[in-house]
């Protein structure tokens, strides 16, 4: 799928100073420190070409939702961080916009690297504030903007939208390649593709199922959101986690799944767990016991799918051309009630000849956590939730449409 906005591979800017967006909202340890770098390596292509090219690069990015100015969210230990990455000093400024940040800027040598505070510092960044905007545009002395913060482009704020109408603004190599491997999957994937869906919420995820439901030859529902698939069909879910008020659009999912497949094929085509992993508790030590879907008791919490299910979905996986997950399979945050996660973690990582794009978010986090090699084990990894949904639905993303036309 050819990109249809202007990257850093296609415009001059050997040279020149460069404002570039990242995304580095990563998750924080209870002590402040970095959890998780994953969002800060997937950067690093974009800038060291940009340091080829001897441009000099102010970046930009947001981290948490501080309220006024949180030192606990500060950008200086992702400067640090980035600086160990890439093996060079990177200066920080703790303002985002005003002299300060413009003589930094001025003084820094060219084929180097400044990041700036923390953009939700400022109310204005939110606002989508146009003046803000045309202060980081001015402040930084920049020639062009470059977006590469995918987890951010759904959002129209000032570092995504408001930016690009104050400098000539294009793509950075991980967007580009964010949108093509997602596009790819979604219109013109290797099949079968089997759409892995899991998660807390329908709500969340409507207009990616109905996506799916054209585009994909199986889906497998898990997670909390098969429990509201369950409890439409009229299983007595217990204690369960589920959304209540889902039937007018499960109603929906349904019929456009027998208006495919035909009303004989549904449950082959949405596969729905037959047996899942409860308990009564969310505790950290709570014991896995399997039961079929249709024998639940009162007191119990279905928390995983279960193993016989487990071992179907692996199944219909491994014979899979295209796997894209998006969200995790139970409550994987407590390694008793991981295992679908884990297993499909496993299957897809033990197949590299299945194209594996793995959703931002929460999946992200537990694939990243699992995988030895960081990622490295599946052919895409996204830094983007909302974004990856919105794109997968086949929605327009503010951050990619406000930049340069190839």
């Amino acid at each position: 799928m050819k990109f249809f906005k202007q990257t850093i591979n296609t415009v001059p800017l050997q040279g020149q100073t460069v404002l570039l967006r990242a995304d580095y909202n990563v998750p924080l340890k209870k002590d402040g420190s970095i959890d998780d770098d994953f969002r800060i390596r997937a950067s690093l292509p974009t800038i060291k070409k940009l340091l080829a090219d001897g441009c000099k690069v102010v970046v930009i990015s947001h981290l948490g939702r501080p309220e006024g100015r949180d030192p606990k969210l500060s950008l200086e230990p992702i400067a640090q961080r980035l600086a160990e990455h890439l093996g060079e000093s990177v200066r920080f400024v703790d303002q985002t916009i005003g002299d300060k940040v413009a003589m930094a800027i001025k003084r820094a040598p060219k084929c180097s690297v400044i990041v700036l505070e923390n953009l939700r510092y400022y109310a204005e960044e939110e606002a989508n504030d146009a003046d803000f905007a045309a202060k980081l545009a001015k402040n930084s002395g920049a020639r062009y903007f470059v977006q590469d913060g995918f987890g951010v482009v759904h959002r129209a704020h000032a570092s995504t939208s408001a930016i690009t109408n104050y400098l000539p603004s294009v793509s950075g190599l991980l967007l580009e390649r964010e949108y093509s491997t997602i596009t790819k999957a979604m219109k013109a994937p290797k099949r079968p593709l089997v759409a892995v869906m899991g998660g807390a919420k329908v709500s969340d995820k409507i207009a990616v199922i109905a996506e799916f439901i054209k585009v994909a030859d199986t889906i497998i529902i898990g997670g909390a959101m098969a429990n509201t698939f369950l409890a439409y069909k009229g299983y007595k879910m217990g204690k369960s986690k589920f959304d209540v008020n889902e039937n007018a659009v499960l109603d929906d999912i349904y019929a456009a799944a027998r208006k495919k497949v035909g009303a004989d094929k549904v449950d082959d085509f949405i596969m729905l767990p037959s047996d899942l992993a409860v308990g009564q508790s969310l505790s950290a030590d709570e014991e896995r016991h399997n039961k079929r879907a249709d024998k639940l008791m009162a007191d119990d919490i279905a928390l995983d799918i279960g193993d016989i299910s487990i071992e179907r979905a692996v199944k219909i996986v491994a014979s899979a051309q295209t796997v894209v997950w998006n969200g995790t399979l139970g409550y994987a945050e407590v390694p008793n009630f991981a295992h679908g996660s884990a297993r499909l973690a496993l299957a897809l990582s033990t197949h590299p000849d299945i194209t594996s794009i793995i959703g931002g978010g929460d999946t992200a986090d537990f694939v990243l956590n699992w995988d030895a090699r960081k990622g490295g084990s599946f052919s895409h990894v996204s830094t983007g939730g909302g974004a990856s949904l919105e794109l997968m639905a086949g929605e327009k993303l503010p951050g990619i449409e406000s930049l340069l036309d190839a």
